[in-house]
């Protein structure tokens, strides 16, 4: 060890210690920053029951139990699928599997409105027959046969997971296969018998200070994790190291991605043993290869070789360039203004691009020619809805996409080489009477001028008379964009109650490309916050309701969002729906994965940087003196990215100041929430329970 490194880790501990004490003294409710601890479990239990018999003397509340246990067990729903040889896979849950089967069909059988299904992966029976709460969490196999995988599995749906080597074909785990504990371990594999992993090493430097992992080694059968040679390893400052692979037979090609934040890597090509770092921009993203080209998507302007690249364009240069260390970019598609591409993926003879357009989306694919060029075709979808690629693989040349709307249920389709168009494979029947409702897109302006689009889904028949019970939604962060979907659950519990729903697309999110996120980024956060109060007046401008009856909704970073828009503007809401939130920005960089997400909100431990934070730090900012609405917080035990301690303080801070709120955690769910189809049920059912009781 660096002797160093060695004294500043003495240091550190003491220095900890201090640093705890003191924050304790400062924060009196830390204390329930302990998870799982006896006396914090019983206050969680305490809450719960009181918060339970409260909402659930609704008198509609078992009603909206079984509508939304209706919609996550209709068997009529499609069963997304992915394609692997001559299968279609799908993961499914329902009243009879509460955790989830993975099974497969063959193409004839998928296509059938009632397919036979094989099981694969029984979830339920193995959590039955190993005592212990199982969340299935994805599976990673060894390309191109896919056969060979690890399962992720999961207690309750935490993020940490355990890995298992798995037989697609014969549906068994293999006897004495490889096998990772628990940790929120990232894997790759290289051959059947090598795998490139980062995981939890034991020795208490294998992890970044988020939680992730910070070491990669390469794992051989037959020799214990921990033991293979490493890799490479980042700084414990990144947010985490991972390794993926692009490119089959003699294209094949490792990449190391080290995310110096969350926003930022270093990319590095692994070659026989060593490592070439390829020159891109830190904030761009890799897609993926095709026909011997590496896309890159850009997050910022970039001058390369002469040329000026725009924020949002596509570039390509080809790997044999890259791999030679003499990576020559060029321009494939740039974004125009409104239009921003939303992702990128290939299948064997096509590349094919998702375009928003004003939140609109579209989806053109791209065909190489003979002569060099490419030939575009749009996919013949209407713009009004959302076209989401569903099952794109770079094996085949078709492909399968969604379609849907707010009132629209989800129709996929099957699309070929661009000849023979597109067949219809499934559609969800629908489980509300879309006809009766209409979708607006309004504008409202923001403090700066911005103009900030958002969707209202109302009755035909609405009369604007400012007396709708209306549910607000919003999130605005980590470019994410909201987009127009069908939710069913939304469409029986919300709009059949005589609510009316509104999408919210402030900066923060991906809506408009990467200039619509960086423009609520730390000391601007406050962006994203005045964007969601100027959609909130602008719908009591509109007498499409009043505070009255106005209620918003969000979780995690739109958990932040919502502690933000009650403690700022308590005037403007009468219920608040805070769902596994982010509260305490002083200590979040602290908890569970919180140090991630510093370049999107700061870090609290510089001086310059807190005098920004804790002016969208709710808990800070909540104060005795006001009146708020009475707020629903909602978390999760097993939440172990956004730690409970969040929610479960910002209750008990409120209520020694005398206001009065509402407080459920889920034993189980992880940041999901609910862990499985009843738990989900519930969950759902009592946030709409409480909104029609504010708001009505």
């Amino acid at each position: 060890m660096n002797k160093y490194l060695g004294a500043a880790i003495v240091y550190g501990v003491s220095a900890l210690s201090a640093a705890v004490s003191s924050a304790a003294e400062q924060d009196p409710f830390m204390w329930l920053e302990d998870v799982e601890g006896k006396k914090q479990l019983d206050w969680v239990a305490q809450k719960n029951e009181r918060s339970l018999a409260e909402i659930k003397q609704y008198p509609g509340f078992q009603g909206l139990v079984d509508n939304a246990l209706e919609v996550l067990d209709n068997k009529d729903r499609i069963p997304y699928a992915g394609r692997n040889g001559d299968y279609y896979y799908n993961f499914w849950k329902d009243a009879t599997h509460p955790r989830g089967i993975y099974r497969r069909a063959t193409l004839a059988e998928y296509k059938k409105d009632q397919p036979k299904w094989e099981t694969v992966l029984d979830i339920d029976a193995l959590g039955k027959k190993e005592e212990v709460n199982w969340v299935y969490k994805g599976m990673s196999c060894l390309q191109p046969e896919y056969t060979q995988c690890m399962v992720a599995l999961s207690r309750g749906g935490a993020d940490a997971v355990e890995y298992r080597e798995f037989d697609l074909l014969s549906g068994k785990f293999i006897k004495d296969g490889l096998y990772l504990p628990e940790a929120k371990s990232r894997l790759t594999w290289i051959d059947k018998d090598t795998l490139i992993v980062g995981t939890d090493f034991g020795d208490g430097e294998s992890l970044t200070d988020s939680g992730y992992p910070r070491v990669l080694k390469m794992w051989h059968r037959g020799k214990g994790f921990k033991n293979g040679k490493t890799v490479y390893e980042a700084d414990k400052a990144s947010v985490s190291a991972a390794s993926y692979t692009m490119g089959k037979g003699a294209e094949n090609t490792v990449f190391i991605h080290d995310a110096t934040d969350f926003y930022n890597a270093k990319t590095f090509v692994y070659n026989e043993g060593k490592l070439l770092a390829v020159d891109v921009p830190s904030d761009s993203d890799v897609e993926g290869l095709f026909k011997g080209n590496v896309y890159l998507l850009l997050k910022s302007d970039w001058e390369h070789q002469g040329n000026s690249f725009k924020q949002g364009s596509l570039l390509y240069s080809s790997l044999a360039d890259i791999k030679a260390g003499k990576a020559s970019f060029k321009l494939f598609q740039a974004p125009s203004a409104g239009k921003t591409i939303k992702g990128v993926a290939f299948t064997k003879n096509s590349l094919l691009i998702s375009w928003l357009d004003n939140v609109r989306s579209s989806v053109v694919r791209y065909t190489p020619t003979k002569k060099g060029k490419w030939q575009e075709h749009r996919l013949e979808l209407d713009d009004k809805a959302v076209v989401g690629l569903v099952d794109v693989d770079d094996r085949y040349d078709d492909f399968l996409v969604s379609y849907s709307s707010f009132i629209e249920p989800s129709t996929l389709y099957q699309f070929n080489d661009g000849k023979t168009g597109k067949e219809k494979i499934k559609s969800t029947p629908a489980m509300f009477d879309g006809s009766s409702y209409k979708v607006e897109q309004y504008k409202a302006k923001s403090k700066d001028g911005t103009m900030v689009p958002y969707f209202v889904v109302m009755d035909k028949k609405l009369k604007f008379n400012g007396k709708n019970p209306t549910l607000l939604y919003g999130y605005g962060g980590f470019e994410i964009s909201l987009l127009p979907r069908y939710s069913a659950t939304i469409g029986k519990n919300w709009l059949e109650q005589g609510g009316v729903y509104v999408l919210s697309n402030i900066r923060g999110g991906g809506e408009f490309g990467p200039a619509w996120h960086q423009a609520a980024l730390k000391e601007n956060r406050h962006k994203a916050y005045e964007d969601f109060e100027a959609i909130a007046e602008d719908l009591i401008g509109r007498k499409i309701t009043s505070s009255k009856h106005l209620g918003i909704q969000g979780g995690s970073n739109g958990g932040l969002l919502m502690g933000n828009a009650f403690t700022r503007r308590p005037d403007l809401y009468n219920a608040v729906v805070c769902q596994v939130p982010l509260l305490d920005m002083k200590r979040y960089n602290k908890l569970l994965a919180g140090a991630s997400w510093m370049a999107e909100y700061g870090n609290p431990d510089i001086a310059e940087e807190w005098d920004f934070i804790k002016t969208f730090s709710p808990y800070h900012n909540v104060s005795k003196d006001k009146k708020y609405p009475k707020v629903f917080f909602t978390t999760s035990t097993r939440d172990d990215r956004v730690h409970p301690g969040h929610a479960r303080k910002m209750v008990a801070l409120m209520e020694s100041q005398g206001h009065d709120v509402l407080y459920f955690e889920n034993i189980e769910g992880g940041h999901a929430g609910a862990a499985d189809v009843k738990q989900r049920a519930e969950l759902s059912a009592l946030a709409y329970a409480y909104l029609l009781s504010q708001l009505k």
